[in-house]
């Protein structure tokens, strides 16, 4: 089915003609109707899917057809788990949202406040925010939330993995009823807990479900290596060498310290690298983004943070350098490659202590991934160690010794006096 079949605005199909946008993937067929035809949906479905652009059009569509007046109270809301994700969204919108009237601002933390504040007293029309800011602002009287007329959740399960479902509940409480709003709500996975939020917040939501069967990406080909850990890194170099330029690599680890060192370790080995966690300031975190994205950076190592708030295209490969616990995470890492129709390699690999969450990841999708033991020739053993900084406590740092100046020297158990450690006197 292609766009220009459905009954859209004119602003709305010039947007989606200037993106390059013409056919409906399977969740925009099944949730776009619907969604134009006043209902409420809960959609079941993967990153990369075309969800986000779902959403948009319908929401989009609503408001031109509303008519209502820009003011400081914001006439859609779109929630989303990670500051990473608001920001696509946000990217995503302006460029669907091209010919349309609105004026977007996304809100979330680690960025300049009084300039969001400010932005909203000016009045907007669409707001795409993480939950903290939004309630902060909203509790100071900076906007109010009367006048929603569409409200769009995004990868709802995260929400309550994250422990956002507490603040979730207290915007969707200070809305206009169900009745008078239209809600949207996506997530991977349709669990108990997010039908749970549905039925209490929604209007008789329309259930869609986009290939439950099919949990992976279909385009997306999978590899396990079974390697000893302390040979990761050098099983990793050895493949590394093999591939073809130019490559865009994602490399999730499961702890922020091993983030940290793997980045270290590509480094002295000569790939431009960098980390992406919870750690990293916001505007340092966004330059990496926008550096990864323009293919000025390669090689981008993360920790589960990052494998639900990127969403860039041209992603080549993704290592799962460190097996994840959950299975759910190994979907939505190897989600970040094969994005847009493009055709993408997933890397895991398994070694003696994470192997035990391998039964649990294959059950969760379905099938076995194809297993490689690797070959002496696909390690690379001559590379260069890397050795990290220690970082001195604060209180144990001394100040350098002034130019010309001797060390004190120690005390050799002698007193001024002359006593000798035992108690007697040197004198004589």
């Amino acid at each position: 089915m292609k766009f220009t079949e459905l009954d859209l605005p004119q602003p709305v199909l010039k947007g989606i003609e200037a993106v390059g946008f013409t056919d409906l993937t399977p969740v925009q067929e099944e949730s776009i109707p619907l969604a134009l035809a006043g209902k409420d949906v809960a959609g079941q479905a993967q990153t990369g899917t075309g969800k986000t652009a779902a959403f948009l059009i319908a929401l989009f569509t609503r408001l031109l057809q509303s008519k209502s007046k820009t003011s400081n109270n914001p006439r859609a809301l779109i929630i989303a788990p990670t500051r990473e994700l608001v920001v696509q969204i946000w990217e995503d919108a302006k460029g669907l949202g091209a010919f349309c009237p609105f004026k977007l601002q996304p809100i979330f933390g680690g960025v300049d406040y009084e300039k969001q504040r400010q932005a909203l007293q000016d009045g907007v029309d669409v707001i795409i925010a993480t939950p903290g800011r939004l309630i902060d602002y909203a509790k100071q009287g900076v906007f109010s939330f009367h006048r929603i007329e569409a409200l769009v959740i995004d990868e709802a399960d995260r929400m309550f993995d994250m422990g956002f479902i507490k603040d979730l509940r207290y915007i969707m409480r200070k809305l206009p009823p169900f009745e008078k709003r239209q809600t949207m709500l996506y997530s991977a996975t349709l669990s108990h807990r997010v039908m749970e939020l549905a039925y209490e917040f929604m209007d008789l939501a329309e259930k869609v479900s986009v290939a439950p069967e099919q949990v992976t990406a279909e385009r997306v080909e999978q590899v396990l290596y079974h390697v000893g850990r302390r040979e990761k890194f050098a099983l990793l170099l050895g493949l590394m060498k093999k591939m073809e330029d130019p490559c865009r690599m994602l490399l999730f680890v499961n702890t922020k310290r091993e983030a940290e060192h793997l980045t270290g370790r590509l480094k002295v080995n000569g790939y431009k690298a960098e980390v992406i966690s919870g750690d990293i300031p916001q505007k340092k975190r966004m330059r990496i983004l926008d550096d990864f994205k323009a293919n000025r950076l390669h090689y981008l190592v993360g920790t589960d943070v990052a494998s639900r708030g990127i969403h860039i295209d041209g992603v080549t490969h993704v290592v799962n350098y460190d097996l994840p616990q959950d299975p759910e995470d190994y979907v939505h890492r190897i989600g970040r490659t094969a994005r847009a129709g493009a055709s993408g390699l997933a890397i895991s690999f398994a070694d003696e202590d994470l192997v035990f969450y391998l039964s649990d990841i294959e059950g969760y999708i379905g099938f076995s991934i194809p297993a490689v033991f690797p070959e002496n020739e696909d390690f690379c053993h001559d590379y260069k160690r890397y050795v990290p900084r220690k970082k001195v406590p604060a209180d144990d740092r001394r100040r350098p010794a002034e130019k010309g100046r001797k060390p004190p020297r120690r005390r050799t158990g002698r007193s001024k006096g002359g006593t000798k450690p035992g108690g007697g006197s040197s004198a004589k």
